[in-house]
């Protein structure tokens, strides 16, 4: 398997094979790299980066991303999930969305403010 290591800016071209039951990397230029290459092959994961409908808000959506990496293999079962999820507004920077994804022990933490205009409303009448 040929993959670019994506652990710093260098991007090292990987090979990746299985020999003799076990896992060899050629073309790193450092550790982290093998250990990047190795995992690629055996269990690839991805932080999850997406938006989520958010009812009451300035935006219609709220960015969100994965506290951990996700198992590449789930990431469609959790966007499915996530499709069907809708916030309220009055979300801030570093909130959690979803505590404990799907029982994975991931969260799902906001990445961007989305004000409530209910509430902005509110604030703003004069009596």
């Amino acid at each position: 398997m040929k993959t670019i290591c994506i652990i710093c800016p260098i991007g090292c071209e990987l090979t990746v094979k299985e020999e003799n039951g076990e896992i060899k990397v050629s073309g790193n230029l450092c550790p982290r790299g093998e250990e990047y290459g190795k995992t690629e092959y055996l269990n690839p994961k991805r932080v999850l980066i997406t938006v989520i409908p958010c009812k009451n808000g300035e935006l219609p959506v709220v960015s969100v991303k994965s506290s951990e990496p996700i198992d590449k293999e789930l990431i469609p079962k959790v966007m499915k999930f996530l499709s069907e999820i809708v916030v309220d507004a009055a979300v801030d920077v570093g909130d959690v969305v979803i505590e404990n994804l799907l029982g994975m022990g991931i969260n799902i933490i906001a990445t961007r403010k989305n004000y409530n205009i209910m509430l902005e409303e509110v604030q703003h009448i004069d009596i």
